[in-house]
């Protein structure tokens, strides 16, 4: 029996692997196309230093929604630059990262161990302690809380100090607090 001119869509024993990378990857893709472009973010032209108090909150709310994955970008490099003279908590991050990308955001389906489902909030809960733990236990706690503290600081220097003319709300994402840039002239 031949069976020419067939060519098959998924082997049986890595087929379902390859299909998980394909999903993770575009997951991947997905979060990172929310991320601004970095020249929009540090554009000098947008840098507004005479700002006062009251103009600096709704400035840094706006910025906040609209560069969240940038910040978040930021942060998780000011820690990882901080951890590399940590090398076990470095080591103990990366993989601790791992945990969090496969059991919380590339997971099509709910998380089911011993045929009970567990919820999202559980699953969050649970890597959140047992990051906190790990971390803990590798003796940067004062360098892990200094780097998260640095990060803070400089996306709410960065949020407050960068203005938003030139962001305005997209009309089909505007309910769910979608932004679009729009250049200045």
């Amino acid at each position: 029996m031949t069976t020419y001119g067939t060519i098959p869509t998924s082997s049986e024993d890595g087929g379902s692997n390859v299909e998980f990378l394909s999903r993770a990857t575009e997951r991947i893709q997905t979060g990172l196309a929310e991320r601004r472009p970095w020249k929009q973010m540090f554009n000098l032209q947008s840098i507004d230093l005479h700002n006062a108090y009251s103009d600096a909150i709704p400035r840094i709310k706006t910025n906040f929604t609209y560069f969240l994955t940038n910040y978040v970008i930021i942060m998780l490099v000011i820690l990882f630059l901080s951890l590399l003279w940590h090398p076990i908590s470095l080591i103990v991050f990366v993989v601790l990262m791992a945990a969090w990308l496969f059991l919380y955001f590339l997971r099509d389906e709910p998380l089911v161990i011993f045929h009970h489902t567990v919820d999202d909030r559980v699953v969050m809960a649970v890597l959140s302690v047992v990051t906190i733990i790990l971390l803990v236990l590798t003796g940067a706690t004062m360098n892990i809380l200094f780097s998260v503290l640095i990060g803070v600081v400089v996306v709410v220097v960065h949020a407050a100090i960068r203005k938003t003319d030139d962001l305005c709300l997209d009309e089909d994402g505007g309910e769910a607090g979608g932004f679009v840039a729009v250049s200045s002239p």
